[in-house]
C-alpha cells in the first residue's frame, strides 16, 4: 500500500501572548491525526501558518479551525495551500468547520469534516511534535446541558464518556478539555486514579479548561478534587445574579475541601443576556467571597469576524455588542474584573497601579 504524505496545518491564529495556561490553543485534533496517519504508515508533517516545502508535496492537507470569528485565518490557509499544492486534497475540520460547514466550504477547500472523527479519537496525541509541558485529556464528549450560547452540543450531540484514563497519562500536568467534567458518571473512579497517578516518579496535577458545573458538585467530589491535586477550580456562573446562594454553596464546598478562596475562580459570561449592572453585582459578590473571576466575552456562534480593540472606542460594526450592552460597558466590565482579581490575588483592600506593580514584583520574588 502506497504511503501518503499528510500535511497537518494550524492556521496562524492570533493567539494572545499571555495565554500561558494553554498556549497556542494546542491543536489536539491535529496531534491525534498525526498518530492516526503514522499508524497507517503515512508520512506526516505538522506546521503552523502557511509554509512551502521543496521536499514535501502532500497528498492531503488537513487544516484545523477554532472560533468562527477567526474564519479568515482558515480561508487564508486554504487559499495558500490550494495554490501552492494544487494536486493535494484540502480538508478543513474543527469548531468553525463543524458550526458553519456551508460557509467553510466557500473557502475553496475540497471537503469539510463535521464533528469528531471516531476513528482518530482513539489515538494518543503525538505530543513529541510540539513543545509543551502538559497533556490534554477528554474523559467525555458532548454535554448534558443545552445552553443556547454554547456550540458544544451542536458539534458533539451525543454525551459519551470514559470509565478510566490511567493508561492515557503521560505527563505530570493534565488539562481536561471536557465541557462538563463532573457529568461523567465515572468521575469518582477517575479522580481516584488521579490521586494515585505518577509520571516519571512524580505526582500528577490537573485542571479543567472549562468551568465546573457546580450543580453536580458535592462535598465528597470537592474533597476528591483536592486530593486528586486539581488546581484552580473554576465554577460556572453563566446565569443571573439570583443564583448567588447556589454559587456561594459551591464555593463553600471547595473551601471546606481545602482550597484557599483566592485560588477558586468563578467563570462568567458577559456581553450577553444579563446586563452590565447585574454583572457588576455578580463580581462584587465574588469579591465578598474572596474568589477570582474568569470572564468570557460572548460572541454569536455564527460570527465570522472580530475586530475588538480594548484601548479605543468602537461600534457594533467592528465587533459584536449585545443590545443590552455598550462598548464602554464591555470595556469597563473587563477592567473591573482585572482589577478585582489583582486585589483578591494579593490581598489588597483596593486597587491602584502602584499596588499592581507591587503585586507583580512580589510574585516574581516568590517564583
Amino acid at each position: 500500500m502506497t504511503k501518503k504524505k499528510i500535511l497537518l496545518v494550524e492556521p496562524n491564529f492570533p493567539i494572545p501572548a499571555k495565554s500561558k495556561n494553554h498556549r497556542d490553543f494546542l491543536p489536539i485534533g491535529l496531534l491525534k491525526l498525526a498518530s492516526y496517519h503514522r499508524d497507517k504508515g503515512d508520512v506526516i508533517k505538522l506546521v503552523r501558518g502557511n509554509q512551502y516545502f521543496d521536499d514535501f508535496y502532500p497528498n492531503q492537507i488537513k487544516i484545523t479551525s477554532l472560533f468562527t470569528y477567526w474564519s479568515k485565518y482558515v480561508w487564508e490557509s486554504v487559499k495558500y495551500y490550494k495554490e501552492t499544492y494544487p494536486k493535494a486534497k484540502v480538508i478543513v475540520g474543527g469548531i468553525y468547520a463543524s458550526l458553519m460547514p456551508e460557509h467553510c466550504k466557500q473557502s475553496g477547500c475540497d471537503e469539510v469534516f463535521i464533528g469528531v472523527n471516531e476513528k482518530v479519537e482513539k489515538f494518543r496525541p503525538a505530543y513529541e511534535l510540539v513543545n509543551v509541558d502538559y497533556q490534554i485529556i477528554h474523559t467525555s464528549r458532548g454535554c448534558l446541558r443545552r445552553c443556547a450560547f454554547c456550540g458544544t452540543w451542536r458539534i458533539e450531540p451525543r454525551f459519551t464518556h470514559k470509565k478510566s484514563i490511567k493508561d492515557e497519562i503521560c505527563s505530570n500536568r493534565i488539562i481536561f478539555y471536557d465541557n462538563n467534567l463532573l457529568g461523567n458518571p465515572f468521575i469518582k473512579d477517575i479522580l481516584k486514579e488521579l490521586m494515585n497517578a505518577k509520571h516519571n516518579g512524580r505526582v500528577v496535577y490537573s485542571e479543567s479548561q472549562c468551568g465546573i458545573d457546580g450543580r453536580l458538585l458535592t462535598p465528597e467530589i470537592a474533597k476528591m478534587l483536592k486530593q486528586a491535586r486539581f488546581i484552580n477550580p473554576r465554577i460556572a456562573w453563566d446565569h443571573g445574579y439570583n443564583q448567588w446562594k447556589l454559587i456561594k454553596k459551591q464555593i463553600k464546598m471547595l473551601v471546606a475541601a481545602g482550597y484557599p478562596a483566592k485560588d477558586i475562580y468563578v467563570f462568567m459570561l458577559y456581553n450577553h443576556e444579563h446586563d452590565y449592572r447585574e454583572m457588576l453585582t455578580k463580581i462584587r459578590r465574588c469579591k465578598s467571597w474572596g474568589v477570582q473571576i474568569s470572564d468570557c466575552r460572548y460572541r454569536p456562534l455564527d460570527q465570522i469576524s472580530e475586530s475588538y480593540y480594548p484601548r479605543r472606542e468602537q461600534t457594533s460594526e467592528e465587533y459584536y455588542i449585545h443590545p443590552k450592552w455598550t462598548d464602554k460597558q464591555i470595556k469597563m466590565f473587563r477592567r473591573s474584573v482585572r482589577r478585582q482579581n489583582i486585589e483578591v490575588r494579593h490581598g489588597f483592600s483596593h486597587y491602584s497601579e502602584e499596588l499592581e506593580r507591587l503585586g507583580k514584583n512580589s510574585s516574581k520574588i516568590t517564583a
